[in-house]
């Protein structure tokens, strides 16, 4: 074989690999024309293609292909965590990957309808939220930490949370408190109430009836007499929080035992949704007084305690 052959078979091997250096150095290199880092969120339960397919759309990655082979090399695939990245479309494809691929600086918090102000905290400790200073000591504001899903910076203490919950309590609760008050209803008596029917409710559609037979009970001066008002006095136990009543915890000396006390417990005993609050603004006109659900979640009222009796004896 000829020297000339074997220079011009290298000459032709080092071309190849530069051709594949500049492809790969254009498939791994963002755009130029912004070095500023944005705000990419990567939305819950998205799959990875989804996000990829995101960012190219969004401009930050050139090519899926390349974003696909950092994807591989890094292991990346299945790992990404919803939530908010900082990312520039200056970046190549490999530091965008390991950047959302690392943790993101804000977080997908779901706050559920209907649980109270302790269970919110552990939901926040359970993804790395809250400092020390607030874990044993923190403010009273059951009932208007809104029920909502969020995307929360991991810097943010308990306070910072605790107003951006309130706020948009507010924000969601100000028509109803017009509403209520041209009925001359008390904002807070109605959130109180609220927050009964949707510890009592089994679901969104009893939740106006329950709202009229509380109604009812209240108007007679009968006590409450509500399940759900004593778990909230018991607290935590063993089997987590709103665990059913046993036989003497209707005796609990507590001021929100309604089953010795007359009237509303002194605040709400949970954070209520909107369903909730609409339906004791929007009652179901009723004559009962008495309710229970079967196993099926089924409501079953009546206007008399004989009739309360004769639906346990043939429902439960």
């Amino acid at each position: 074989m000829s020297e000339c052959f074997l220079n011009k078979k290298w000459w032709f091997l080092g071309v190849v690999v530069v051709v594949i250096l500049l492809i790969v150095l254009y498939l791994f290199s963002g755009p130029k024309w912004s070095a500023e880092s944005e705000q990419f969120v990567v939305p819950r339960n998205a799959s990875d293609a989804e996000i990829i397919q995101k960012l190219e759309d969004d401009g930050f990655i050139r090519s899926t292909l390349a974003f696909n082979v950092a994807f591989t090399i890094d292991g990346l695939y299945g790992k990404i965590k919803p939530g908010g990245y900082k990312i520039s479309k200056s970046m190549n494809a490999w530091k965008i990957a390991r950047i959302i691929g690392g943790v993101p600086y804000l977080k997908w918090i779901v706050i559920p309808e209907g649980v109270r102000r302790e269970e919110i905290m552990e939901i926040l400790r359970s993804n790395d939220f809250l400092d020390s200073e607030y874990a044993i000591q923190y403010e009273v504001g059951e009932g208007t930490y809104f029920p909502n899903t969020y995307l929360i910076p991991i810097s943010e203490t308990w306070t910072q949370i605790a107003e951006r919950m309130k706020n948009k309590f507010n924000e969601k609760f100000a028509p109803y408190q017009t509403a209520f008050t041209k009925q001359n209803i008390k904002w807070y008596t109605a959130l109180k109430i609220a927050s009964l029917v949707q510890r009592e409710a089994a679901g969104k559609e009893d939740m106006p009836l329950i709202a009229g037979i509380l109604w009812n009970r209240l108007n007679k001066n009968m006590r409450l007499q509500l399940d759900a008002t004593v778990q909230y006095a018991k607290g935590k136990t063993k089997d987590g929080w709103w665990t059913p009543i046993k036989s003497g915890d209707t005796s609990i000396d507590s001021p929100y035992n309604t089953y010795r006390v007359n009237g509303l417990p002194p605040t709400p005993i949970s954070n209520p949704g909107l369903d909730a609050i609409d339906a004791v603004l929007h009652p179901v006109e009723t004559d009962c007084l008495y309710y229970i659900h079967d196993i099926a979640h089924n409501i079953y009222c009546s206007p008399t305690f004989e009739g309360h009796k004769e639906n346990i004896r043939e429902y439960l």
